[in-house]
């Protein structure tokens, strides 16, 4: 039931979740999720509820004493760590260390954060060695045992912070733990960790998108929206298309710096250009045959939902606006904690404001009227945040063919500047010879 809830929050958070590779998880051996940690409480909730098995995570002991996300964790049967950052005693952590053998043991699954901490850097931080020494050390001597697996497993985010936005969960070709590594008092050998945790980086480098530096990733993701503006690509092929990018620019910098400067100063023109006419790239698209008599179809459909949204607009909008106050009180200038503070005040204060207001209905109204509301409310709600993603759709397209209208030679160059980037990048991967 709690896996089925947070699917459920999660996909009404994000706009778009994919999946890919889960093909790729073994269902019938022990397995440990190496994942990579952009996100803070949201990252594990992903694994939780988008594994094709069920998954006890590894999560660090004070995550144990918060409200809600205690309860949470607790119930899902995860396994504390202690860490001295936290200023825990960590020699229990032997005692972590045999619980997570003893459930592999069994065939289990384990989900584990290998970089320690969640962050927001461009590239993976080195990685811990807890997952390497559980499965060494689950894996024994005994080559009679089934082999642990350890997945790694990518989760990459369109804008993290942003609600409404896209995810993807990748999971990668498992890395088997080999049995026999273990010295004479039982403990995993160094160098055989060593070697294990240096394969499982590099197949989190597989799954996840790294730069070297903010600037890169920066450059890298303006660069993509612009190429991919107004084709329906999937979020899997938009973090393919980056990592391509990323190459791209890091072999660019090697070869010819200044193509970077040039390819920054068109996209930075074409940026102002854009901003100036209120428009963004996605917006770039002349309207085909029939397309105004579906859009105008479209619009009034949408006018009937109008009504339902309003309603849900009164019962939500506040706790909305509080939520986003409290996330970016307390998450200060940390990017990779905004969401999970969104997360969970959004699950956690709009039940609770749904059951104050109809209390307030029955106070005044009835029972009956007090029900139909705590039914309702949350239809509302959500019919609230599809009308207004409608809204931005349609005053982008609006603005599109007004601008269109007023001046068809400045918006056909803003088309043909946004081509020639293209065919600059296309021009830059031939000459890199990427190919297609």
């Amino acid at each position: 039931m709690i896996t089925r809830f947070l699917s459920f929050a999660l996909r009404l958070f994000f706009r778009e979740i994919e999946v890919v590779g889960a093909e790729n998880v073994p269902l019938d051996a022990p397995v440990i999720f190496a994942v990579n940690h952009p996100n803070g409480l949201v990252d594990p909730l992903f694994l939780l509820t988008f594994a094709p098995r069920p998954v006890s995570l590894l999560a660090k002991a004070p995550l144990f004493r918060m409200p809600v996300v205690g309860f949470i964790i607790r119930k899902l049967g995860s396994i504390p760590v202690y860490r001295k950052s936290d200023n825990a005693d960590t020699t229990k952590n032997r005692e972590t260390f045999a619980r997570a053998a003893e459930l592999l043991a069994r065939g289990g699954s384990i989900g584990i954060f290998p970089e320690g901490t969640t962050h927001s850097d461009p590239k993976l931080r080195d990685l811990k060695t807890g997952a390497a020494r559980i499965a060494l050390g689950a894996a024994g001597s005994d080559r009679d045992r089934p082999a642990v697996q350890i997945v790694p497993t990518g989760i990459y985010y369109s804008s993290k912070q942003t609600f409404r936005s896209a995810a993807l969960v990748s999971f990668g070709v498992p890395i088997e733990a080999p049995p026999g590594e273990i010295d004479e008092a039982g403990e995993p050998k160094a160098l055989a960790v060593e070697r294990l945790t240096r394969e499982v980086e590099q197949g989190l480098a597989r799954v996840t998108l790294q730069a070297e530096s903010h600037e890169a990733m920066d450059l890298v993701a303006r660069a993509e929206r612009i190429f991919s503006s107004g084709s329906s690509f999937s979020v899997a092929d938009e973090l393919e298309l980056r990592r391509r990018f990323v190459k791209g620019y890091h072999d660019l910098r090697e070869r010819d710096p200044s193509a970077i400067d040039a390819l920054r100063s068109s996209i930075d023109q074409f940026e102002a250009e854009l901003g100036e006419a209120g428009l963004d790239a996605e917006e770039l698209r002349l309207p085909a045959r029939g397309a105004t008599i579906r859009f105008a179809g479209r619009a009034l459909l949408f006018l009937i939902t109008v009504p339902i949204a309003a309603a849900g607009l009164v019962i939500s909008y506040a706790t909305y606006r509080f939520i986003g106050f409290l996330a970016r009180r307390f998450s200060g200038s940390e990017d990779e904690l905004l969401a999970t503070f969104k997360f969970v005040g959004a699950i956690s204060l709009y039940p609770m404001t749904w059951m104050v207001e109809a209390l307030v209905v029955w106070h005044y109204w009835s029972t009956t009227a007090a029900i139909f509301f705590i039914i309702v409310a949350p239809a509302a709600s959500y019919a609230a945040v599809w009308v207004f993603e409608r809204i931005d759709h349609i005053v982008g397209r609006t603005r599109a063919v007004s601008q269109l209208l007023r001046s068809r030679t400045a918006y056909l160059r803003l088309v043909a500047q946004r081509q020639t980037i293209r065919d600059e990048i296309v021009a830059v991967g031939e000459r890199l010879g990427y190919g297609e």
